[in-house]
């Protein structure tokens, strides 16, 4: 902690704390009060945080998601009874440039974070679980493992010298006994959740998806069952978003969501487009109607994803006919 920091007890006004999280340190702003300090990203800086914000009536805390680093913080603060928003960079730094600060430190990030919670009210984050949280990292790590063998299949594809083609042949057929073991440990933590295992057989029974795009969404978009199919959409970036002004009516366009979640589906969608009756019919419909490919491939997306919402709030596997 740099400095000394005398809290008030009893303090009369609400307090907005913004955390801005790196790997070693955590930057904390208290609004509206205007004290700042920083503490080790450990247990040891945690505590000290919690009891130098023994003395005021925390409203909410907010800090950036940041890979893994905010896990810690965020866990253990809520775990102790605050508030705690995990809010995207993104939305803070917009934020930051609405107040007209441009320029970019841990301290001033603290302070915007701060600023941010109370203008913005951003709903509190609960904590995933710690299996789940092992599921997204090692289905992360495998995503990774796949492109990595992917552009080392096209190198080696234009690859002239024997040396280097020996390089990489060896360096492919380590990267696939890696994707082996992940897939296998992956496997392993799923059969150990029954919740988890029902998601993944669910979304296994859709003609189209299989184990890879099933897990990859079962773990990716652990919000399915518990929104609404346009919410869903929306957080695998599937929906598309207005764009008009005036009498403007502007296209509209996919935008935002989670990444890796939507090329697993994108794949899937490929072989449903193919092989699902209801939505070959739905993608050849689209295309007779003038659609581009993509953008009817884009909408098989979305109704793949909202089908298997429905799936899982029902809690029943895919058959042919609803029940």
């Amino acid at each position: 902690m740099q400095g000394k920091v005398t809290l008030a007890p009893n303090a009369p006004l609400d307090i907005h704390v913004g955390i801005d999280v790196c790997k070693a340190w955590l930057d904390i702003y208290l609004h509206p009060v205007g004290l700042r300090f920083r503490l080790a990203n450990d247990d040891g800086g945690l505590k000290r945080l919690k009891r130098e914000l023994g003395g005021f009536r925390v409203v909410r805390i907010v800090m950036e998601a940041t890979a893994k680093y905010h896990r810690l913080a965020s866990r253990s603060l809520h775990d102790s009874g605050f508030c705690v928003a995990v809010v995207n960079p993104a939305r803070a730094r917009f934020y930051a440039s609405a107040l007209g600060t441009l320029a970019k430190t841990d301290a001033i990030d603290a302070r915007v974070l701060a600023l941010f919670g109370e203008a913005i009210d951003p709903r509190a984050t609960t904590p995933r679980p710690q299996a789940l949280e092992d599921l997204q990292e090692l289905v992360g790590a495998r995503q990774s493992a796949v492109a990595d063998r992917t552009a080392l299949a096209n190198q080696l594809g234009a690859a002239a010298t024997a040396f280097l083609r020996a390089e990489m042949k060896r360096r492919i057929g380590a990267l696939e006994r890696h994707i082996e073991r992940l897939e296998t440990q992956i496997a392993k933590l799923i059969e150990a959740d029954p919740a988890m295992a029902r998601r993944v057989e669910i979304l296994e029974s859709i003609p189209g998806v299989g184990r890879a795009t099933a897990t990859a969404m079962a773990v990716g978009l652990a919000e399915m069952g518990a929104c609404a199919n346009k919410k869903i959409a929306l957080l695998a970036g599937l929906a598309p978003v207005a764009c008009d002004s005036g009498d403007s009516v502007g296209q509209r366009h996919i935008k935002g969501g989670r990444g890796h979640v939507r090329s697993a589906i994108y794949m899937a969608a490929v072989t449903a487009a193919r092989c699902n009756r209801d939505l070959k019919t739905f993608h050849d419909r689209l295309v007779a109607n003038g659609k581009k490919a993509k953008v009817a491939l884009t909408a098989v997306m979305r109704k793949l994803v909202s089908l298997a919402n429905t799936l899982i709030t029902e809690n029943r596997l895919w058959t042919p006919t609803r029940p």
